[in-house]
């Protein structure tokens, strides 16, 4: 019998449906024990939602700590007790982010109790931490709807970051820096795809293989040159571009519209490729050489041209999300400065089911884990800052362990294609 017989309307089984109305109840009863009662009565917690430059100015928020995290988890504890009696069909998921926002909004006014936290900055740095994410997803976006795993894009995200640092600095222009950072993750998705796709060698090993090649010569490099030629690591940063009139408007404005070359480019491209993916003629061929390449070929599509030209735009896509930490964000380059990134991309690149705004919703919630550890060490929390720094990779193993339901991957990903 199916899932969807055997369960409830939407295909979530009824086990399945009373286990996560239990996790429910549980963060529920998180917020009641740890953010309820480990509130002093009387204390309020502020959030600053302006940056003063908007149209209108937005007044400070005030919660009472202990009420509002009350309040939080009666409507956790509801929404698990439904969950258990009948379900919410397809809106399970739905429910599932609501009771999860409940638990991170009292966590928040439990950390922010009697002090004041800057929600918009926060907000503003969960974009900014999200950016190499949400490319890092794409770039494997394109090159999994294909059907070729990329594993590499760590390595791809390091070696562009180092290029695109060194070739700015030598040459005097961030353009050239950010091109050249394209360029190199251009080459190493080339190198990807004549492994994977010509020489047919595993593609987890192939990826595996690029990211050591990257560490290794990046660390290398940088250690030699940069430590004799200083001023090759000085490349600078894109100044901030302010939107007229959308950057002004109040909470929204200073968050989306108040950013880098970066940002507005991983808008145009979650865009552009969610659109290209599902609505041309092209995003429909690529999708069927990842799911059926025998069938794809027997039509006339190009299997092995299409596999090689998304293979190499994916790396393209990587290349961008490594030039963002050098020429977007730090201004410099560090050994090993992406941290394993690239695979927190690959994660939410599966959280978001293979689908650019999935992949961008997805990157959002790891850059806002990432945010938010940062935060509450300034706010000085009593958690040990080891806990803290872990707290974007505890989500990405949340996450990966198939909390939120199993993600079906494109069926032919990972399989090489011999034409016959």
């Amino acid at each position: 019998m199916s899932t969807a017989a055997a369960g409830l309307p939407g295909g979530i089984s009824q086990k399945r449906a009373r286990v996560l109305g239990l996790v429910f109840i549980a963060l529920s009863l998180g917020i009641f024990w740890w953010f309820a009662l480990g509130s002093e009565s009387g204390l309020s917690s502020t959030f600053k939602l302006s940056s003063g430059n908007e149209f209108v100015t937005v007044p400070d928020l005030s919660l009472p700590a202990r009420s509002t995290a009350l309040f939080l988890g009666t409507i956790a504890a509801f929404l698990g007790g439904l969950q258990i009696a009948r379900g919410f069909g397809n809106k399970t998921y739905l429910v599932l982010g609501a009771v999860v926002l409940c638990f991170i909004l009292a966590f928040l006014v439990w950390a922010a109790r009697d002090r004041s936290l800057n929600m918009l900055g926060m907000l503003s740095s969960t974009l900014l931490r999200a950016v190499p994410l949400t490319l890092g997803a794409l770039s494997g976006v394109l090159c999994e709807r294909a059907g070729v795993i990329n594993i590499a894009i760590e390595g791809m995200m390091l070696t562009a970051a180092f290029t695109g640092a060194i070739a700015a600095s030598a040459i005097g222009n961030l353009w050239i820096g950010l091109l050249a950072g394209i360029a190199s993750g251009a080459l190493l998705g080339l190198l990807l795809a004549v492994l994977s796709i010509r020489y047919r060698v595993d593609q987890i090993i192939g990826g595996t293989v690029i990211n050591i090649f990257a560490l290794g010569l990046t660390s290398y490099l940088s250690a030699r040159v940069f430590s004799s030629y200083q001023n090759l690591n000085s490349p600078g940063r894109f100044s901030v571009i302010e939107i007229p009139l959308l950057s002004k408007i109040p909470i929204i404005g200073p968050i989306f519209f108040s950013n880098n070359i970066f940002i507005y480019l991983m808008y145009a491209l979650v865009a552009v490729i969610a659109f290209a993916m599902f609505r041309t003629r092209w995003g429909l061929r690529v999708r069927a050489v990842g799911e059926h390449p025998k069938a794809a070929d027997t039509v006339g599509i190009k299997v092995l041209r299409v596999r090689y030209q998304n293979v190499v735009l994916g790396g393209m896509v990587a290349g961008l999300a490594g030039a963002y930490f050098t020429l977007g964000s730090v201004g410099r380059f560090d050994e090993n400065m992406t941290a394993g990134r690239g695979f927190i991309a690959l994660a939410a690149m599966i959280f978001g089911r293979w689908h650019p705004v999935g992949a961008f919703g997805a990157a959002l919630l790891f850059g806002f884990a990432d945010s938010l550890q940062n935060k509450l060490a300034i706010l000085k929390v009593p958690i040990a800052s080891e806990f803290l720094l872990m707290a974007p990779y505890l989500v990405t193993i949340f996450v990966v362990a198939g909390v939120v339901g199993r993600a079906r991957p494109p069926a032919a990903d990972g399989q090489p294609y011999t034409k016959e």
